[in-house]
């Protein structure tokens, strides 16, 4: 069912350590309920693909949020913030863990939630959802969309990325949808294989789906990496995760 009517509006709300931070919510029109869905946005920045992501869950008859992880870097053009957050290292994962644990909570509290809430990220971002799966039992449900750096080498392992995220992988708290492209190179194939097969040692409720002739980004309809045959598929396979795990 989809709903021609929404809500769509910037708000503040609590992140790590109760900051305020900007956050972007679309929801359909009516009381509902509605199940709740965060977007964790990607390196590129809190940014037009997104702000549309997050409106078409709404359309589709979720409550979206998607908080902005660049927030503290102040305002500006998305690729110009973004490329100040890179410069200085990336935005800390413990603060990423709380930002999105302060959007989670946010959709938690609304009055036309219906309970459930789902986590859904990109790129970076994809990692970023991946790893705050592993440190909360607040979510329903998580779609990993081509996350790199999930398998991590240790020269990449930073001050602000100290672990690489598979190695909480036992601490996972929820199903898991993951869409990869077999050309892409962050992760590449072999890294998914990694990534599936400590998921299968610890047991875990998982599906992974790779896609042949895309690499990395093919949903995103604005750039070269677009896909559209396998974009399609997937954002089918997206929506029916999602109300497989959180429609009641």
């Amino acid at each position: 069912m989809s709903y021609r009517g929404m809500i769509a509006e910037v708000i503040t709300i609590k992140g790590n350590n109760g900051e305020p931070i900007s956050a972007y919510a679309a929801r359909p029109s009516g009381n509902g309920p509605f199940p709740g869905i965060v977007l964790i946005h990607h390196a590129p920045g809190w940014d037009e693909w997104y702000m549309e992501a997050t409106r078409r869950f709404a359309h589709h008859g979720y409550a979206a949020i998607c908080h902005n992880l660049y927030h503290r870097a102040g305002d500006g053009k998305p690729d110009d913030v973004a490329a100040k957050v890179r410069a200085s290292g990336g935005v800390p994962d413990a603060q990423v863990l709380g930002d999105t644990e302060g959007a989670v909570q946010w959709m938690r509290a609304q009055p036309y939630h219906n309970g459930k809430v789902g986590v859904i990220g990109s790129c970076s971002g994809g990692r970023q959802a991946f790893l705050y799966a592993c440190h909360t039992k607040s979510i329903d449900c998580l779609v990993e969309l081509w996350g790199g750096r999930v398998v991590m080498s240790k020269e990449e392992l930073t001050a602000n990325q100290p672990t690489a995220p598979i190695e909480f992988t036992k601490n996972l708290s929820c199903p898991m949808l993951g869409l990869f492209g077999r050309e892409d190179r962050a992760p590449t194939p072999a890294q998914v294989d990694q990534h599936e097969a400590e998921l299968k040692a610890h047991g875990k409720d998982y599906e992974f789906h790779m896609y042949d002739g895309a690499g990395h980004g093919f949903f995103y309809y604005d750039r070269p990496m677009y896909r559209i045959e396998q974009a399609l598929d997937g954002w089918k396979k997206v929506f029916g995760f999602f109300e497989k795990h959180l429609a009641k």
